[in-house]
């Protein structure tokens, strides 16, 4: 019980930040559209992911030690496109599809949504270097156990973000909010895509 419930604070710690990902279902779960799979879709990649970390896989990055860098100039590309796509979209104002809950094709919201979580380089040092470094503390079935602690916390927070926008939906039935969401949107994009090359 300690030992899921040590993977379950760990998980949930590493996922509260503000990031990219969380912006964009955020930002779906307003529209509500598409909300169950591309949750289902973020939860169970970080699980993937969490799996690998206290499998023992951390040392991937130590064997390929252009990876990170290489994950890094990815990530940053994609995050400056995406937000110059949400900024563009706060500049021009036409939000007509996002009052009537109208949102991509499922098919490219899961796409920017897989984009967002395997192209961000810190997803592989929460995952499988954080959560998998915590893990060793615990052995055999405890260690089992922090595993699916760790990914219970993922389902939990991305269905509770996915699913808990709608809370916020009055307050979005305008044009100016959307372009205040969007604004943020793109400008912490940009932020993290300055982030991930400053690591360089």
């Amino acid at each position: 019980m300690i030992a899921a419930a040590t993977g379950f604070a760990t998980g949930l710690s590493l996922i509260l930040a503000i990031g990219a990902q969380n912006a964009f279902v955020l930002r779906q779960g307003l529209l509500r559209r598409h909300v169950l799979p591309l949750c289902l879709l973020c939860a169970f990649s970080d699980a993937i992911l969490i799996a690998a970390g206290v499998a023992g896989f951390g040392a991937i990055a130590g064997a390929a030690p252009w990876l990170p860098g290489a994950m890094a100039l990815a990530g940053a590309a994609f995050l400056a496109v995406y937000g110059a796509l949400r900024l563009r979209a706060a500049w021009r104002g036409d939000y007509a599809l996002a009052l009537s809950g109208q949102s991509a094709s499922l098919g490219a919201t899961l796409l920017t949504g897989a984009a967002f979580t395997w192209l961000n380089p810190h997803v592989y040092l929460d995952t499988l270097g954080l959560v998998g470094a915590v893990s060793t503390q615990f052995a055999g079935a405890d260690r089992l156990a922090f595993g699916i602690g760790a990914m219970a916390a993922s389902f939990a927070f991305f269905f509770a973000l996915g699913y808990g926008a709608r809370l916020l939906a009055p307050a979005m039935r305008s044009t100016r909010a959307w372009r205040r969401l969007d604004l943020l949107i793109g400008l912490t994009m940009w932020a993290l895509a300055l982030g991930l090359l400053a690591s360089l």
